[in-house]
């Protein structure tokens, strides 16, 4: 007997269980079949711009010229040559060009170019949903980075590539970034008044690996989809809902393949000001990132992580409160 993978199209055969302890489930699902004809210009720019089939991608408007710069400064600095910004605008299209940075400007689409011209951080991080639907049809893994992130070392070596999606996380120690069994306390039920729940601080969306899988893609779809129907909904919340929410009744849910990235290496901005910066042996780790997504005043906490990174400024960190104030 054989079974059909859905959305695949192909037929594979059903095995046996092994002994116990050793059956493993399919975890890496695998790729679509590339479709050149979905975007032909972007798929020579691609061909061009990727490493192994694998790229960084970052959205930018004309609001975030100064953050862009940082970002593909660091992204030389680090040896990184995969890397692709999506322009929303003539100036960034300029900008990026003048500067020997890979460049792609979508052909116009009224809605998209609307946002992408004068939307704020939320409404362009929206975006990128509809945009990379194409480079995954177009059969490239994509590293999908905000621009308030300052690249260190080259992403890639540290990819586990066995997930349809690897993200960084906004939890900020070992039990809130990879899951913990939070225990809800109701006196009212007596013997039964402990009730055991899973937590886990949600993924980022503003850092993340997508492998060009029909899961990833639903994801994008289901995401892009849901923002455009609700368009009060933050986009990391609906993406984190669609991974997460299991099936119910009336409730279909995504079958996709995750895995958290090492909050040590993929560091968000609460990690890096409350607890490494005053540990003297975290201190000493080199991350591969750091994303300042917990702090508004992105650009001094920035260009002061650089110093404390990049130049070994030892105190260079040290002024700023842990939070925003």
């Amino acid at each position: 007997m054989k079974v059909q993978l859905a959305g695949q199209g192909k037929n594979e055969f059903l095995h046996k269980a092994g002994p116990f302890g050793t059956v493993k489930a399919l975890r890496t699902n695998p790729t679509v079949t590339q479709d050149l004809s979905i975007n032909p210009r972007l798929a020579k720019i691609l061909e061009q711009v990727a490493v192994k089939k694998e790229l960084i991608v970052a959205l930018a408007n004309s609001n975030v010229k100064e953050m862009l710069e940082m970002w593909f400064t660091n992204i030389k600095r680090a040896g990184i040559s995969n890397y692709l910004v999506v322009a929303l605008d003539d100036s960034i299209e300029n900008f990026c060009k003048s500067n020997d940075v890979p460049v792609y400007r979508r052909d116009p689409n009224d809605g998209i170019d609307n946002i992408g011209k004068t939307g704020g951080n939320h409404a362009v991080s929206g975006l990128k949903f509809r945009v990379l639907r194409e480079f995954l049809q177009l059969g490239y893994s994509v590293l999908l980075s905000d621009i308030d992130i300052i690249f260190f070392q080259n992403p890639f070596n540290y990819l586990y590539r066995d997930s349809d999606i690897e993200s960084m996380s906004d939890g900020h120690n070992n039990m809130t970034a990879y899951g913990f069994n939070d225990v809800f306390d109701e006196p009212s039920m007596g013997w039964a008044r402990y009730a055991h729940t899973m937590r886990i601080w949600v993924y980022n969306s503003g850092f993340f690996f997508i492998r060009p899988t029909i899961p990833s893609i639903e994801l994008l779809d289901r995401v892009a989809g849901r923002l455009s129907r609700e368009p009060k909904s933050w986009d990391q919340a609906v993406f984190n809902e669609e991974l997460f929410f299991p099936s119910h009744p009336g409730y279909e849910g995504l079958h996709a393949s995750k895995r958290t990235m090492d909050i040590y290496l993929f560091m968000n901005s609460k990690v890096l000001f409350k607890t490494v910066r005053k540990d003297a042996h975290l201190r000493q780790l080199k991350p591969v990132i750091v994303h300042l997504n917990y702090h508004p005043d992105k650009s001094d906490r920035l260009k002061a992580v650089i110093e404390f990174y990049v130049n070994g400024k030892q105190n260079a960190l040290e002024h700023f409160p842990d939070g925003s104030e």
